[in-house]
């Protein structure tokens, strides 16, 4: 059999939030190379052979595997004409460096196949009761990577233009929470407009904490928050009080059976 690769988000952290066809091809894979910010119970959805390979990182530690080495891990895999699934957190187009290993493979002649999975961009607001847009709030959102400290020289992000957005998503932007504020309040956002910060979205430690630009920070500290989180500023985020339906403790875990009708 030919090998071929699939790029397969596995959403934003709940195990049955993967979708369909990803599952589908978790079930069937020779070789599944996964990060760290998976649901764990979705490698029991594995074949017994199964190859499992792990190549996350935690925080801002050092890589134990580096991408170059992921893309000629998948390259040397499917060549041995195997089906791989590359499981991703979220989506692996969304800050997950998938163009980068479809690039590889698409240079080595080789096929593969993207699987979107669920954005924590929007599943993380979702679950925490702040939809990203709202009519009369915010007809548009930006998302934006947060790792990247706003305060240096010849920065990639325009967080004047970040600043403006109705609704302002940071994804991986806790170590630079305090700074990213500061930016954004440096650059015109009124301090005391809302702002939140949404840990392990989906899952039984999902954490949330709303405050404001300016108070965000000391909030993200006195509720516990740490990565991996999604920050949210804007308006939509005075919904949380009103819409906000998740209890991690009775549905954040493992694959959770649909309630009856009258349930």
């Amino acid at each position: 059999m030919k090998g071929k690769a699939y790029l397969v988000g596995a959403g934003p952290g709940r195990a049955d939030l993967i979708s369909v066809r990803g599952l589908a091809l978790l079930r069937v894979a020779d070789v599944v190379i996964y990060d760290r910010l998976i649901a764990r119970e979705l490698l029991d959805e594995l074949r017994p052979q199964a190859e499992r390979i792990f190549v996350g990182k935690r925080g801002f530690g050092p890589r134990t595997v580096q991408q170059e080495d992921i893309n000629a891990l998948l390259v040397e895999r499917v060549g041995d004409g195997l089906q791989v699934v590359r499981l991703k957190g979220g989506d692996g187009f969304v800050f997950g460096r998938g163009g980068e290993e479809c690039a590889a493979l698409a240079a080595a002649g080789l096929p593969f196949e993207v699987v979107p999975g669920i954005s924590a961009a929007v599943a993380a607001p979702a679950y925490a009761g702040i939809p990203v847009t709202h009519r009369g709030q915010a007809s548009a959102f930006t998302v934006v990577a947060g790792f990247e400290d706003p305060t240096k020289d010849g920065s990639n992000t325009d967080w004047s233009a970040m600043a403006n957005a109705p609704t302002l998503v940071v994804l991986m932007g806790v170590r630079s929470a305090a700074k990213i504020c500061d930016a954004l309040v440096a650059r015109g956002r009124d301090p005391e407009s809302p702002a939140a910060a949404i840990a392990s979205a989906s899952t039984i430690h999902q954490k949330v904490a709303c405050s404001t630009v300016a108070g965000l920070p000391q909030a993200m500290e006195a509720d516990g928050i740490s990565a991996p989180a999604v920050l949210v500023f804007g308006d939509v985020v005075k919904l949380h009080d009103q819409l906000a339906w998740f209890a991690p403790e009775e549905g954040g875990r493992g694959f959770v059976p649909l309630g009856k009708p009258d349930q």
